[in-house]
């Protein structure tokens, strides 16, 4: 299967009245030597998207488009930070300037399918149509006048595109419009367009309200808010079940950020969505008593097993990591541990590989679809018991006590010879503790947020101890399983070290235990509104 080469597109749309003409910019303009007109283009793109346009509502387009130097199928994707704030119906500000990833494919051979985007596009949106088909949507024809902005050196700038735009839906013309596009060239920023828009905008531009042609040609409908929407501030005051449907929101919303991420294997992806199906699972146990007991545990079964797929992969790839990096810090010679470092690769590599086909079959699975139809349903309206009416005053403070009291009951009975599974179930006490403080931290403010802050501490000085702990076990099976004589020794060395890492872990926990029970952390709870 053909992988979609990834082009990263800086650009400002403006709109521009009737007789617009581009006014002069080679001299005048800081930086800008020369302005090549370049040939007209005659271009035809059609939009794919779900019925309810759930693409275009996340500012996601996908096209096939002829006519231009990249004829193809093209995925456009916002670039997650690079946007800035936006207005009603999800328009761009002014100040804002548009930065997106297109993921492009070639037409195929004479097997290509008009009326089907490539798999590739498809799956890599699963998460946000969450199955539903993708059909043609709009038609859009453009006479396209590019003009290239070079400066004094013969570097590309920019390009400037004058776009007079037909669009067609069912067949039948909708609208024409004419739009200018500055897009930045290989290298450039959007500082280095901002001169040009200006001497665009003093010429009698406008900056387009509209984040693509797909978004103006298919009307209100694009622009309305997507599945997820961005929850309000939630204050003591308020029901909890405002608190548990910003939870949700938040939340799956980062679910389905990181999806996408995922998919195209991008850097921190997998982790961050596990952390995101954490966060949620946990939130669900916390507020357990405020939410349908069915459908909480039916939820948090779904997200440990998705979480379990995901995270088998990137557990091997980081124990395997780890291994490689103890291993070379042995003092004994390196012929020895490229010996059992080649045992590493090859047992834990063949694991990773296994496990990473397993997660990328889970995800376009329908069980996993069905979750995220779920979240979002949640996210919006969730099922919730009579006593989500109350104030979150009333019912979120117990719940959170209830979680500390858990977690402290059990860290409280470690012993520096405590069996690592006691270890490692305190680990994911205080995980619930340090979500449940999220989820509530909206609501509560600072205190909550400092409370986690130390929690998260201990949480993670104990994930120090899982991970010195499953290392040092995997040392013991590869030492009985794989290895001989001599590298077998070296797995023993290795297996001590890591055992090593478990005392010191154990022992730094015994001296930040005392100060994370302080009761300064907890004033909060005990506040009456």
């Amino acid at each position: 299967m053909n992988q979609p080469k990834v082009h990263r597109e800086i650009e400002r749309k403006l709109e521009v009245p009737r007789g617009f003409r581009l006014p002069r910019l080679a001299g005048s303009v800081a930086g800008v030597a020369t302005a090549e007109a370049q040939p007209v283009l005659h271009l035809e793109a059609v939009y794919f998207d779900t019925a309810d346009l759930r693409l275009a509502r996340s500012h996601i387009t996908l096209r096939r488009r002829t006519g231009g130097v990249d004829d193809g199928w093209h995925l456009k994707l916002p670039v997650h930070g690079a946007r800035g704030k936006r207005g009603a119906a999800g328009r761009r500000s002014h100040a804002e300037a548009a930065s997106r990833d297109e993921l492009q494919l070639p037409l195929g051979d004479q097997r290509d399918d008009a009326h089907e985007p490539p798999w590739a596009l498809v799956s890599a949106v699963l998460g946000i149509t969450r199955g539903a088909p993708l059909a043609p949507v709009a038609t859009i024809r453009n006479e396209r006048r590019p003009t290239q902005l070079v400066d004094a050196d013969g570097r590309p700038i920019a390009e400037i595109t004058d776009d007079r735009v037909t669009v067609l839906r069912s067949g039948r013309i909708t609208e024409r419009f004419r739009e200018i596009e500055v897009e930045a060239a290989a290298h450039r920023s959007v500082d280095d367009l901002e001169p040009v828009v200006q001497a665009l905008v003093a010429a009698g531009a406008t900056i387009s309200t509209f984040s693509s042609k797909a978004a103006r040609a298919l009307g209100p409908g694009a622009t309305a808010a997507p599945d997820i929407a961005t929850p309000p501030k939630v204050g003591v005051h308020d029901p909890a079940v405002d608190a548990i449907r910003a939870h949700l929101a938040r939340h799956t919303a980062a679910l389905v950020r990181e999806d996408l991420n995922v998919r195209r294997g991008l850097p921190e992806g997998v982790h961050q969505m596990r952390v995101a199906a954490r966060r949620l699972r946990s939130g669900l146990r916390v507020f357990g008593p405020l939410i349908d007991a069915d459908w909480s545990r039916t939820t948090r079964d779904e997200l440990g097993w998705i979480a379990g797929e995901l995270g088998a992969a990137r557990d091997r790839e980081v124990l395997e990591a780890r291994l490689l990096h103890d291993l070379a810090s042995l003092p004994i010679a390196d012929a020895a541990v490229q010996a059992a470092a080649d045992v590493v690769r090859r047992v834990l590599g063949a694991e990773a590989l296994a496990a990473a086909a397993r997660s990328t079959e889970a995800m376009e699975s329908e069980r996993y679809l069905a979750l995220l139809d779920r979240l979002v349903s949640a996210s919006a309206a969730p099922p919730v018991t009579d006593a989500a009416s109350h104030s979150c005053a009333h019912e979120l403070r117990p719940l959170v006590r209830q979680a500390w009291r858990k977690f402290r009951r059990d860290a409280d009975a470690l012993r520096k010879k405590s069996a690592d599974d006691q270890w490692h179930a305190v680990r994911i006490r205080g995980k619930h503790t340090r979500y449940a403080l999220d989820a509530l931290t909206p609501v509560f403010g600072r205190p909550a947020r400092e409370w986690a802050k130390q929690v998260a501490t201990v949480t993670e000085l104990l994930g120090m101890h899982q991970d010195a702990a499953l290392a040092a076990d995997t040392a013991r099976l590869l030492a009985a399983e794989h290895a001989d004589g001599s590298t077998g020794f070296v797995f023993g060395l290795l297996h001590d070290a890591e055992r090593a890492h478990v005392t010191e872990a154990r022992r730094q926990f015994e001296a930040l235990w005392p100060d994370v029970t302080h009761p300064r952390w907890r004033r909060w709870l005990r506040t009456r509104h």
